[in-house]
């Protein structure tokens, strides 16, 4: 974190123990008008292992931007249906009256399957070096300064393809998959590789699924990649991954951006 933003463990810690705690979004986690969508994730997830602490692990996630969360923020969660297998859970983060964001959480135990097709993980060799740091463009949102985020040298110029190594700089007594979740959304949209002038834009939704239980990673870097599939009539869509830093794939993801430029 830096010294005038609240880090996310600080966050998590301030929610009250309640069934539909409120928290105040500081201005440090914004992008533009609304709370970054790594964040109310996060602080959903944490809400919902909170009140349910014996679920099994989360395997995918379905988050829908509906409108804008800023302010005082409330986050309501309702056990949708729990099996034998899996748990559903919904969670819904309000501002000022209106839906903000709404999440389906859903979580699995592993299965005995005849079945298998292991996630493809990068070649060691293929694992591409973090950079030095740069400075942060004054263009960049202010979420931003929670992490510390490499470029990868991969990227080309006029290829709707972005690749960098980031990790929380607060990530202290953090669920792992609170943590991913904070992290996964980080990147901007692979699109802004095509503007050839700055315009706005807005994440729609995002589909995040993990491959394994128990994230792991080395000093929390872990390398993001995320890759537009088409750009067309003022939206995007993408296809995103995660992997650690021995290149062994965490989680897939996709996400559709509303393009106003």
């Amino acid at each position: 974190m830096t010294d005038d933003i609240p880090s996310l463990p600080a966050l998590i810690a301030s929610l009250p123990d309640i069934e539909a705690p409120r928290i105040l979004i500081p201005d440090g986690w914004k992008q533009g008008r609304t709370a970054y969508g790594g964040l109310t994730t996060a602080l959903a997830l944490a809400v919902v292992k909170r009140r349910w602490p014996d679920l099994p692990p989360l395997r995918s996630a379905q988050i829908a931007f509906v409108g804008p969360v800023s302010g005082e923020a409330e986050i309501r969660t309702e056990l949708l249906r729990r099996g034998r297998t899996a748990a559903y859970i919904q969670a819904d983060v309000v501002s000022d009256g209106a839906l903000g964001v709404r999440i389906t959480f859903i979580f699995m135990h592993a299965r005995e399957s005849h079945v298998e097709l292991p996630p493809r993980s990068l070649d060691p060799a293929q694992i591409p070096l973090r950079k030095p740091p740069t400075d942060i463009p004054s263009m960049a949102p202010s979420f931003v300064r929670n992490f510390d985020i490499r470029s990868t040298g991969e990227e080309q110029q006029g290829v709707a393809h972005m690749s960098r190594w980031a990790r929380l700089r607060d990530r202290t007594g953090l669920d792992p998959m609170v943590e991913l979740a904070v992290i996964g959304d980080v990147l901007p949209p692979a699109a802004m590789r095509l503007f050839r002038e700055f315009g706005p834009l807005s994440s729609m939704n995002w589909q995040i699924n993990l491959l394994v239980e128990q994230p792991e990673t080395e000093d929390g870097w872990w390398l993001l990649r995320t890759t537009s599939d088409h750009v067309q009539s003022g939206s995007s869509g993408q296809q995103m991954s995660i992997h650690n830093s021995r290149g062994e794939a965490i989680a897939t993801a996709t996400q559709f951006v509303a393009l106003f430029v």
